[in-house]
């Protein structure tokens, strides 16, 4: 690897991994503001409620797996899944008022911080392109494809994240809001699946299985980038 690949590398390694931060600290934060609301401090007392990294940063799965995963695509195109995790937020239901109602709530709130800030991101950036502040149909350089980048990455991993944990495995969101609604007799499905989830998880995301649901939010946000609206 040259200076110049070098210097690519690390333009864009560290606005992912600033985006990832960021995006794993609003999920985790999500949960731990919403059980608070519903009656359970428990993860209030951790200082779970805040947005600083440092709270929610697991070393292996936020840094050290993002970091290899990412170096490896971008210098040897091979196929590796960018995935990465924080350190789990802890909740006692027994603290929540309105149970079924929180466990909904709880399970979804750091799908929607995930949202908002992909909402965010998108905004900013259709209006730099709406306003040819950014035209990324050319060559981007210095300051605009900083700028590109970071917002690049902070609508596409924020998309990724919310997607990725409606599946309905565990112990991703998902499962949880769908443990909520399905009859008790399901739950000996839940708790074999709980055993197995992680690699359940793993074993689809490298046949390519996640990646292909996926798929369809990545092009919906492209086209809805690229395609002017006035």
């Amino acid at each position: 690897m040259d200076n110049a690949e070098f210097i690519n590398l690390i333009a864009n390694l560290v606005p992912y991994i600033v985006v990832l931060l960021l995006a794993i600290s609003a999920h985790e934060c999500g949960h731990a503001w919403m059980s608070w609301k519903y009656g359970d401090d428990t993860a209030y007392m951790l200082g779970r409620v805040t947005l600083n990294p440092v709270a929610h940063t697991d070393p292996i799965g936020t840094l050290l797996i993002p970091i290899i995963s990412f170096v490896v695509t971008f210098t040897t195109g091979a196929i590796v899944p960018l995935i990465g995790w924080g350190k789990p937020t802890p909740v006692n239901p027994r603290n929540w008022t309105k149970y079924k109602q929180a466990n909904v709530m709880v399970s979804i709130a750091g799908i929607l911080a995930n949202i908002i800030l992909a909402t965010i991101g998108f905004v900013i950036f259709k209006t730099l392109i709406e306003t040819d502040v950014i035209d990324i149909r050319s060559q981007l350089d210095g300051m605009y494809k900083v700028i590109a980048t970071f917002l690049n990455y902070l609508i596409f991993l924020n998309v990724s994240l919310a997607v990725f944990n409606l599946l309905p495995f565990p112990p991703l969101d998902g499962s949880k809001v769908l443990a909520t609604f399905l009859p008790a007799s399901f739950q000996p499905l839940f708790d074999m699946l709980e055993q197995y989830g992680f690699l359940i998880l793993i074993v689809l995301v490298y046949m390519g299985i996640v990646g292909a649901i996926m798929w369809p939010f990545y092009i919906l946000m492209r086209y809805l980038l690229v395609t002017p609206w006035f």
